[in-house]
C-alpha cells in the first residue's frame, strides 16, 4: 500500500467522491471490487447535493484518503449524542482489498475519539450484505440486532432489485 494521507473534504472535491462512491457499489465498474451493491440495487448510491450537504453540514466531516494525488477513499462521519455515525465509506474498486479501506475506518474513528469525544462509532449496513458485515466484525464492530427497514421508494439511495433489503446497526467502542 502507497503512502496515504487524509483530509477533510471540501467543495471542489463533490465530483470526485461522487464518482468514488458510485463506482464502489454500482454499475459495472463496482464489481471489480467486492463490496458491489449492484446485485441487490440499480440507480444511484449518492448524488452531488447529497455529497455537498454532507461536506458542509454542522456535525459532519467527510473524511478523504489521498494516496499521492489521487483520492482512493472517503467516508463520512456525523457527530450524534455520544456517538459518530459512519456512512457514506467507499474504496476505489481497483484498489479494493489493498488495506486503504482499514486505514480510513481507523482514521475515522481516531477522528470520532479525538475530535468529538465520542464514545462509539455506530453503521447500518445492508443485511444481505454478510461479506462486508463480516469485515466490519473483523475489525471490531458488532451486530446489534437493531433492524431498520429500506427506504423503498426513495430513488435516492437507489432503486432495489429485491424486496427484502433491509440494515442492521453495527457499533464499536472507541472512547
Amino acid at each position: 500500500m502507497s503512502a496515504l494521507t487524509f483530509r477533510a473534504a471540501a467543495a471542489a472535491d463533490v465530483p470526485a467522491l461522487v464518482e468514488l462512491v458510485q463506482s464502489a457499489y454500482r454499475g459495472d465498474r463496482s464489481r471489480a471490487g467486492w463490496t458491489t451493491e449492484a446485485d441487490l440495487l440499480d440507480g444511484q448510491r449518492t448524488d452531488p447535493a447529497m455529497v455537498a450537504e454532507a461536506i458542509t453540514a454542522e456535525d459532519s466531516v467527510v473524511l478523504i484518503a489521498q494516496a499521492g494525488d489521487g483520492v482512493v477513499a472517503c467516508c463520512q462521519l456525523e457527530r450524534r449524542d455520544g456517538y459518530a455515525y459512519f456512512g457514506m465509506f467507499a474504496v476505489d474498486p481497483s484498489r479494493q482489498r489493498g488495506g486503504f479501506g482499514a486505514a480510513l475506518l481507523a482514521e475515522a474513528e481516531r477522528h470520532a475519539r479525538a475530535e468529538w469525544d465520542a464514545a462509539e462509532v455506530r453503521m447500518t449496513v445492508i443485511v444481505q450484505r454478510e461479506e462486508l458485515i463480516a469485515w466490519y466484525e473483523r475489525h471490531g464492530y458488532t451486530r446489534t440486532g437493531e433492524v431498520t427497514p429500506f427506504p423503498y421508494g426513495d430513488e435516492r439511495f437507489g432503486v432495489p432489485r429485491r424486496p427484502d433489503l433491509a440494515f442492521e446497526t453495527l457499533v464499536k467502542k472507541v472512547a
